[in-house]
């Protein structure tokens, strides 16, 4: 009997070691350490445009987020950045992915975005962070405007750059509303290329390649990464002097609720998001969704499992 009962108070001697032993083992992870936030609030409320890639972008981040355990709600379309941002203000969200170029001159107010990508997002940080926000590292790509029209129209008029629009007679340019009234937009073009020719025609983001298709407006605003651009059939003007500046993209985020969630522990779960955004990736997933008709979530998720983050 007392050898029994020595043995049990020797168990009971090693099990708080073998315990701590275990949860230190525990403790690591493939990384060499855990980009689990430790916040005790662990819910976020995100944001996105009105248009298939901004949508895209906030699944692509929710999902990535939800896998390290963080609760996100998304809501989705709010609206351009002329709305958004002041949602973001109000507090109906915590953030949201923003351009920088348009958060520069639009949310900022801003006439000069910046002669370089740097230069655009320390502007845009510095704008932020004087409001109580953060953002993330930018992406590689960047959806920058661009003024479009059909490889035939081009060639029939000998259209390679915005300034030879100048040749035409009256012609009709459809975009989303807010482009009419924006520096970095049909503001900047009749003011640096001397447009005065132009008609604005309002279309919703995403619908104006089919009226051009169609001869209802001559040329139109786009995105450089729009999927429809895969196809062949249209030829981007060239911005031979930079008007619509640089687009790349960031994580807008309150900082309160960014430290909420652990502070550079959750950026690192955005940045290893953002680092993975290429043109040619953007591209390809925006033309699954436009044109092949698949759901946003779902394309983000093969994304994101493909590469490994999920």
């Amino acid at each position: 009997m007392r050898g029994l009962r020595r043995r049990l108070i020797a168990w009971a001697l090693l099990l708080p070691v073998l315990t701590l032993l275990l949860v230190a083992c525990g403790d690591d992870d493939d990384d060499g350490g855990s980009t689990q936030p430790q916040g005790e609030d662990l819910n976020i409320t995100l944001g996105t445009k009105d248009f298939s890639e901004s949508i895209l972008l906030g699944e692509l981040y929710s999902q990535a987020l939800e896998a390290k355990g963080i609760r996100v709600n998304l809501r989705k379309a709010i609206g351009p950045t002329e709305e958004i941002d002041k949602v973001l203000e109000r507090g109906g969200i915590d953030g949201y992915p923003e351009y920088l170029g348009i958060a520069v001159t639009v949310a900022a107010g801003q006439e000069d975005a910046g002669s370089t990508p740097e230069e655009t997002y320390k502007l845009a940080k510095e704008f932020y962070a004087g409001r109580g926000q953060a953002i993330s590292q930018q992406t590689p790509f960047q959806n920058v405007d661009v003024v479009a029209t059909t490889q035939y129209f081009a060639q029939r008029r000998g259209l390679a750059t915005i300034e030879d629009l100048n040749k035409l007679g009256p012609i009709t340019l459809g975009g989303q509303a807010p482009f009419e009234t924006r520096q970095q937009g049909l503001v900047g073009l009749r003011e640096v290329y001397g447009l005065d020719n132009i008609e604005f025609v309002p279309i919703p983001f995403g619908e104006q390649y089919r009226p051009l298709d169609r001869n209802e407006v001559d040329v139109v605003n786009g995105g450089s990464t729009d999927g429809q651009f895969a196809s062949g059939s249209y030829k981007v003007l060239e911005d031979t002097e930079n008007v619509f500046g640089f687009q790349h993209v960031a994580l807008v985020i309150d900082e309160d609720k960014l430290e909420s969630l652990g502070g550079e522990d959750f950026m690192q779960i955005i940045d290893n998001v953002n680092r993975r955004l290429t043109t040619g990736a953007m591209i390809a997933m925006n033309r699954q969704v436009v044109i092949d008709g698949q759901d946003e979530a779902a394309v983000a998720a093969q994304f994101l499992s493909d590469a490994g983050v999920v």
